[in-house]
């Protein structure tokens, strides 16, 4: 799935991004901090915000590319509103968490680390969320759910959008 970025809608975060990059120029090792603010004001990386890099701290685009890649933090895909996390550690493993993961994938019509084509929905699988003793457990943005079960799922999303598209 392919996200368009809106120059136009993003013209004042873009002068303001612009300004940060002239101000860490010379600053050596500053292509992470650079990545680092973009990943915060538009939430994702865009390609033409890491073309913008490239630019503005006169590196190789491929020197920009290869290191969003290499760390885990840095994001190409856009959030959505919502973040769906499914603990997938061992004790929720256990209690079928993996069940759970594929349940929000086929209503939602997405994969773990993909999000919604209306930007609604987000689904990350994580690790532990340390309340082992609840599995297992789902976090909707800051809400934890406990002992969740497959038929919970739905409800779940209904919470936060009245208007969730579907995949049969």
């Amino acid at each position: 799935m392919e996200f368009t970025f809106d120059l136009e809608k993003n013209k004042e975060k873009i002068l303001e991004f612009k300004e940060f990059i002239l101000e860490h120029r010379k600053m050596p090792g500053a292509l992470i901090p650079v990545l680092q603010e973009a990943q915060v004001k538009f939430g994702y990386l865009p390609q033409e915000i890491m073309e913008m890099i490239a630019s503005g701290l006169a590196v190789p685009a491929s020197k920009v590319f290869g290191v969003a890649t290499y760390y885990s933090q840095f994001t190409f895909i856009p959030k959505g509103k919502h973040n769906i996390s499914i603990c997938l550690g061992t004790a929720c493993y256990v209690k079928g968490a993996q069940d759970i993961l594929e349940e929000f994938e086929n209503i939602l019509g997405i994969k773990g680390g993909e999000t919604t084509p209306n930007l609604q929905f987000s689904i990350t699988d994580c690790r532990c969320v340390g309340d082992c003793s609840k599995a297992p457990v789902v976090v909707v943005d800051e809400d934890v759910y406990a002992k969740v079960k497959k038929s919970d799922v739905k409800d779940i999303i209904a919470k936060y959008s009245q208007e969730v598209e579907c995949v049969d």
